[in-house]
């Protein structure tokens, strides 16, 4: 209960943060419609066929959509903490933080959580749209398997996000990790267009990216309706790539909290 009471206690911070900003509050609202907007449009262009390789069988509009939300969706969970940390620096709160009673683990999740409440909102407003005015079909058969895919990729991206903030801890600075994956998820991960009209090798480095296997995977579930037999190869590749990346980014983050308190350069930045 102790736990839940601290990650209340970072949601409710946050939150009064966010609406003591009335208007860019609301104008990420309307910045969603635009967006939609602007891709709706841009499929009208493109007009691409469903049989296009890598569309999966929907329409680009869908396609790109679903791409669009969920992209920002994971940019947060790579970027929010290394953010929040960096601003708990400036403002000389981290070592307060740090120094409490509380565990590690709830200050990472504390610091993230209104971040992810707040792009999964957003999420849900895009599908909402395209849903009511662009009649995109959301198949809510396989909800599950989906929010399992989706659990499975914040747990992969939270990893670099957690291994972000450990640079911001020791170095005082941005980090180059989480910039340069998500510029590479960008442009190779299946956001805007199927990896099938990559070239060759880009082909083979977007089946490095975990956003591949959960774009892939999401669009399967949601737009296709897809059974859970062949979403399994994607929930395989997710798994792998959470064992890999969150384990190494915890430890990263306390080794960078040992060594900045050894150096005494926790409070500096």
């Amino acid at each position: 209960m102790s736990t839940l009471r601290t990650l209340g206690a970072f949601l409710k911070r946050d939150f009064l943060i966010e609406i003591s900003y009335r208007t860019s509050f609301l104008m990420q609202f309307f910045g969603i419609i635009f967006s939609v907007l602007i891709w709706y449009f841009i499929a009208g262009v493109v007009n691409a066929p469903k049989t296009t390789p890598g569309l999966e069988g929907v329409d680009y509009f869908a396609y790109v959509l679903l791409g669009v939300a969920f992209y920002h969706f994971l940019s947060a969970a790579m970027m929010s903490l290394a953010q929040k940390i960096r601003t708990e620096q400036t403002t000389g709160t981290l070592e307060a933080m740090l120094v409490t009673p509380t565990a590690t683990g709830t200050i990472v999740l504390g610091s993230s959580l209104w971040d992810f409440i707040l792009s999964s909102f957003r999420v849900v407003i895009y599908l909402l749209v395209g849903w009511l005015f662009f009649h995109v079909t959301i198949h809510l058969g396989n909800l599950l398997a989906a929010l399992l895919i989706l659990g499975l990729t914040i747990l992969a991206f939270s990893g670099i996000g957690i291994l972000s903030a450990a640079f911001v801890i020791y170095l005082k600075r941005g980090d180059p990790i989480a910039y340069l994956i998500a510029s590479a998820s960008a442009l190779l991960g299946n956001v805007f267009y199927p990896a099938e009209d990559m070239w060759p090798f880009m082909r083979h480095l977007s089946r490095l990216l975990p956003i591949t296997y959960a774009l892939r995977g999401l669009r399967r579930a949601l737009l296709k309706g897809s059974s859970f037999a062949d979403l399994l190869p994607d929930i395989r590749m997710l798994t792998l790539f959470v064992a890999v990346l969150l384990p190494l980014g915890i430890y990263a983050f306390r080794f960078a909290i040992r060594k900045a308190r050894q150096e005494g350069s926790l409070v500096q930045y």
